[in-house]
């Protein structure tokens, strides 16, 4: 990479330009949708610079409640809901928002309504914060296709009935990925202009991969399929090299490593926890959406991630995603398992 060069470049592609290079092929729109993401990409900056101030400013301790999930609040997951709520609400464009920190959904007051439901985890992995390992924003948008007051069942849909979906990684770089529906795009925020530039243009995730990524500390309690994959990796049977294991125990890290690299990331169900530890609505979907729009995907354990149908906004689901091949390899031994039943 010729780095004077690139000092030098004056065409970049900011996340701006690029949703309104986008909204241009559907003369139809309104740019509802642009100014909706204008506002979640705001927020999302707001918080990457709580997140690298969060040591000096003492935000980092815990803010003393507990959250819907029966988790301990840190500061900064009070301060990353409050922005989003605030910034989701003031863009005129939602009707309703269901973040992992609220015990129920927010309805938007009418005079602020718009045709957008957003569901997000303000702060995905903030258990991490305390030792700088990269934390992130998870989000999803669908469409309220009615005028009528909205309702619950506006966002108890299907992930494949998702418009967007995305995730802000706070690590070493601010990194911003989005899919409108159509690919996958990565942007990464220059600090000195304050602008999220494109840096992962049309990000495909390998068919097969050399990673996978799983809490091995729960595999006592494994079904019989995850037990079996895992040894897979570990132990191929067909003399190849057994694959890596990466677990940073940050589920948008995690997943943010297995979209550009390939492989698999599991949170399977357990004795423990049947239906897994990730939220259906603003974790296991948004990321589904994502590795299928970059050429993977999503299963959980018994159908496709995206045709679930959530019944409550704070569901849990198991999730294998990632490479097509790698998962292939799970659905296979999950179907196996089936017929011996």
């Amino acid at each position: 990479m010729d780095h004077a060069a690139d000092a030098h470049r004056t065409d970049l592609m900011t996340m701006t330009r690029f949703v309104l290079n986008e909204q241009s092929k559907h003369p139809e729109s309104r740019g509802d949708f642009t100014i909706l993401l204008s506002h979640i990409v705001l927020g999302c900056k707001f918080v990457c610079s709580a997140v690298n101030k969060a040591g000096l400013a003492n935000i980092i301790g815990l803010a003393g409640e507990t959250n819907v999930q029966g988790e301990e609040q840190k500061k900064l997951d009070v301060l990353s809901n409050e922005v989003f709520i605030k910034a989701l609400v003031s863009s005129g464009r939602t009707c309703i928002l269901v973040s992992e920190e609220d015990e129920e959904a927010t309805f938007v007051e009418a005079s602020k309504r718009g045709r957008y439901c957003v569901v997000f985890d303000p702060l995905d992995g903030s258990s991490n914060i305390d030792c700088g390992v990269s934390i992130g924003t998870i989000f999803g948008i669908y469409m309220v296709n009615d005028s009528h007051e909205p309702t619950l069942d506006e966002v108890l849909q299907p992930g494949k009935n998702m418009l967007a979906a995305g995730y802000c990684m706070y690590g070493s770089s601010c990194t911003f990925v989005l899919s409108t529906g159509s690919g996958v795009n990565g942007f990464t925020l220059d600090p000195s202009l304050g602008e999220f530039i494109l840096t992962h243009p049309d990000i495909k995730i390998p068919k097969k991969g050399k990673i996978y990524s799983v809490n091995e500390g729960n595999a006592k309690n494994w079904d019989v399929p995850t037990t079996k994959y895992v040894e897979k990796c570990k132990f191929p049977e067909d003399g190849s090299s057994p694959k890596s294991l990466r677990y940073i125990g940050s589920m948008v890290a995690d997943v943010h490593r297995t979209l550009l690299y390939g492989g698999v990331f599991l949170y399977p169900g357990d004795k423990k926890s049947p239906n897994g530890k990730l939220r259906v609505l603003y974790e296991v979907f948004p990321m589904s959406f994502l590795m299928e729009q970059a050429g993977g995907q999503a299963f959980t354990g018994k159908q496709r991630a995206l045709d679930l149908v959530p019944e409550k906004i704070h569901e849990r689901s198991p999730i294998f995603l990632g490479s097509y091949d790698d998962v292939e390899e799970i659905k296979a031994l999950y179907a196996a398992e089936e017929k011996k039943e």
